[in-house]
């Protein structure tokens, strides 16, 4: 073949080129960010809405249906389905394969934007769109225990937060298990009767006294003030002095009509360790980043943090997702290194010395090639890739194999030096990878997010079946 004979001629710029791949793999290798999972597109967006004690019937009544209804309209969407609930709505939009999600989730905003108008006016808090992403599985947990309440272990928590946060490549640390404090104003029935005033009344009057106003401007000789009065709570006991309403010509205060505690909010998460309370800080990465670059710095963080709280609060770190990369990486070395000096000693025995060398150096070859490949496509070193690159690693050397022998055959008939006896069976031997990147490459959607990385490792492997190779 041409590339052979070129191959030949220019010998100095193969030793050139080889060279080239040993540093750039080396380099690519050395860079590749880590991760559990590929980055799959999922095309989901969900629509999520909370009503707080509304029925099952008035929540698909009021929301499902008015959301529904505008994203009807949407282009490239597969199938719409939705899920009511006491006091939450969910509604799942698929699209069809391939589409861009951030188009996709920008479509989904703008209709659910045209249907408030359609929804309550009292939903507390507005519809939520999101899409599914791997990146939103955390890398790490951080869990918090000790003798302590969960309101104290959850400001060690916040405090560690904070650290965790500043970390480059963290996304997000989402705290659970701990107690949000919360002011309760639980009104006297009786007397709230006795006065005959309606509720609205009452809440609005805490609701007005809880803000900062704006007092405009106000110019003193040569310079200008901006004026502002401060109303918004700093201690409970000021909500006691809100006058709630006018009674012939006397105030009532909120006082004589309820009764104010300083609580917190019901939990919607728990956290346990080992059967003892705790609070829990899940660490998310930014998508691309390397996760044990990621894990590593958290726990770093955790370490200068720990002589800042008490001896007695136990830290704990748990789902550690970098661990099994970690596995899988050091299974790639260990493949790579036992799969060199196997494939040494079996072809040195056979065939000879150079031989053995030539065919044992296509497997840190392919690998460097490999390395460099992923770069330029932006794939992460993840568990697909992994697996796909030690699966290949036991089918690197056949053609390898054949391709040497036959040219060991004809210098054995006495041919010195044959210019072009290996590119006999170069068109046989590339079927292989061919094929293989052809099955890796079949599916859509979602399935071929996970095939696409494997078939382009896989082409580093060729087959076991190509013609010629008996």
């Amino acid at each position: 073949m041409i590339i052979n004979q070129l191959a030949l001629k220019r010998q100095v710029t193969v030793l050139a080129l080889l060279v080239l791949i040993v540093v750039a793999g080396v380099y690519c290798y050395a860079t590749l960010p880590r991760e559990s999972f590929p980055d799959i597109t999922i095309p989901y967006v969900f629509v999520t809405t909370t009503y707080e004690g509304v029925a099952p019937e008035d929540v698909e009544k009021l929301i499902t249906i008015p959301i529904e209804r505008k994203l009807k309209g949407i282009s490239d969407v597969e199938e719409i389905r939705s899920t009511s609930a006491e006091g939450l709505s969910t509604v799942a939009v698929k699209f069809l394969p391939g589409v861009d999600i951030d188009d996709a989730v920008q479509k989904v905003r703008d209709k659910v934007d045209q249907a408030k108008n359609d929804l309550p006016s009292d939903l507390p808090d507005e519809p939520v769109i999101q899409e599914v992403n791997f990146s939103d599985l955390p890398v790490i947990r951080v869990v918090l225990s000790g003798p302590f309440s969960l309101r104290r272990l959850q400001k060690f928590a916040e405090d560690l937060e904070d650290r965790i946060e500043s970390i480059p490549g963290v996304l997000d640390a989402r705290l659970s298990g701990g107690l949000e404090r919360e002011i309760h104003v639980e009104f006297d029935l009786d007397r709230v009767g006795a006065y005959n005033v309606p509720f609205s009344s009452l809440i609005s009057a805490v609701a007005r006294s809880n803000v900062n106003m704006p007092g405009g401007s106000m110019d003193i000789g040569e310079a200008k003030y901006l004026v502002r009065v401060p109303e918004d709570f700093k201690d409970p006991s000021e909500i006691f002095s809100i006058v709630a309403f006018v009674r012939d010509g006397k105030p009532v205060y909120l006082r004589d009509v309820a009764e104010i505690k300083d609580s917190f909010k019901d939990p919607l998460t728990r956290s346990r360790l080992n059967g003892d309370k705790s609070v829990t800080l899940a660490v998310l990465k930014r998508s691309g980043e390397n996760i044990v670059r990621v894990t590593d710095e958290v726990k770093r963080a955790v370490q200068e943090m720990k002589p800042l709280f008490p001896s007695a609060l136990k830290i704990h770190l748990t789902s550690d997702m970098s661990h099994d990369v970690r596995l899988l990486v050091s299974d790639l070395e260990n493949n790579i290194l036992s799969g060199l000096v196997l494939v040494l000693a079996v072809i040195f025995f056979f065939i000879g010395g150079r031989s053995a060398i030539f065919v044992a150096l296509a497997i840190p070859y392919s690998m460097f090639i490999t390395f460099s490949i992923l770069t330029g496509f932006d794939i992460t070193l993840n568990m697909v890739v992994l697996f796909s690159l030690i699966l290949a690693l036991g089918m690197l050397v056949d053609n390898g194999i054949v391709i040497v022998e036959n040219i060991y055959r004809h210098m054995q008939e006495g041919v010195p030096r044959p210019p072009s006896t290996g590119g006999e069976l170069c068109l046989p031997a590339s079927r292989g990878p061919h094929r293989r990147i052809r099955a890796f490459r079949q599916g859509d959607g979602i399935l071929s997010g996970y095939r696409a990385p494997q078939g382009l490792c896989a082409y580093q492997g060729p087959g076991r079946d190509q013609p010629g190779c008996v």
